[in-house]
């Protein structure tokens, strides 16, 4: 079993450090709210009092954080206390220049680096049923795998550093693409006088079938947008997808779309909200709001 210190208890951080301390990993967590501490030393992990103090001995530090500048942050100060050998897993999404950088700037003093992002919510953080992405060194994804396979189901090395953000940027684009789709289907049958509910029940069985409308059609249809994935995150990652997009020199002009959705939904003051609530911004253009 690994020493594991674990930096970022949030949402999808916190469930995925209880996970790892059932497993039977030592597990030190840090987050700057005090409520998640607790919840991680009730899981069976221990408390710390900042970064340094959380990964002193580990033989792992995964990190689980909001953005580029709190992922760059954080891991300034784990490579500058860090020794030779240490592990250190990002499951932020992030842009993959700055996981590059990351992975160079801890090479330097012997540290290697995985960029692992993760996809499937709250709800696959809680059921340990994420799907994980993966970039690297093939030996370090190998060591990592007993320690993703305590939190995920669909595991996948797919390429060197800064791979798994760009996977992470096209999976960002297709959830946020069908949220949308979902959103404008319910409301098109509310509008033709057609029961939502048993019309997404057929696409939900033929060609149109899509994990979001397995999870989310009951609670979109109920309009219960408590957030599993805020607005705020996904319009984070749509620029993210924007920024990969110019970089690999390609035009996606449905990500384009779908990131002005994104971007009105937090305009109107849906920021907090479950990124199901694009069906808001879809309803409000539509008159229906």
């Amino acid at each position: 079993m690994s020493k594991i210190g674990f930096i970022g208890l949030g949402i999808m951080g916190s469930p995925m450090a209880g996970h790892l301390a059932a497993a039977g990993h030592t597990v030190t967590g840090f987050d700057l709210s005090e409520p998640a501490m607790a919840k991680l030393v009730e899981a069976g992990g221990q408390r710390a009092g900042g970064v340094t103090e959380a990964i002193a001995g580990a033989e792992v530090v995964i990190t689980m954080l909001p953005q580029d500048e709190h992922v760059e942050a954080v891991t300034t100060e784990v490579i500058a206390a860090g020794g030779d050998g240490l592990l250190l897993i990002d499951m932020s999404t992030i842009r993959p220049e700055t996981s590059i950088a990351v992975a160079e700037s801890a090479a330097r003093k012997g540290i290697r680096v995985l960029d692992a992002p993760v996809s499937g919510g709250e709800a696959g953080a809680r059921n340990a049923a994420l799907s994980i992405m993966v970039g690297g060194a093939d030996e370090d994804f190998a060591e990592a795998l007993p320690l993703f396979e305590a939190l995920g189901k669909t595991i996948v090395h797919v390429g060197p550093h800064g791979a798994g953000q760009v996977v992470k940027a096209a999976n960002q684009l297709v959830v946020g693409g069908i949220y949308a789709l979902v959103s404008e289907a319910i409301v098109l049958l509310e509008a033709a006088g057609v029961d939502a509910r048993a019309g997404l029940d057929v696409l939900a069985g033929g060609l149109a079938a899509n994990r979001i409308l397995d999870l989310k059609r009951e609670s979109m249809i109920a309009r219960d947008f408590r957030p599993g994935f805020r607005i705020d995150l996904h319009h984070k990652d749509m620029g993210i997808v924007q920024a990969a997009a110019r970089q690999a020199g390609v035009s996606l002009p449905m990500a384009g779309l779908v990131a002005q959705l994104v971007a009105a939904a937090r305009a109107m003051g849906h920021g907090s909200l479950d990124h199901s609530a694009l069906l808001k911004v879809v309803e409000t253009i539509s008159g229906r709001a």
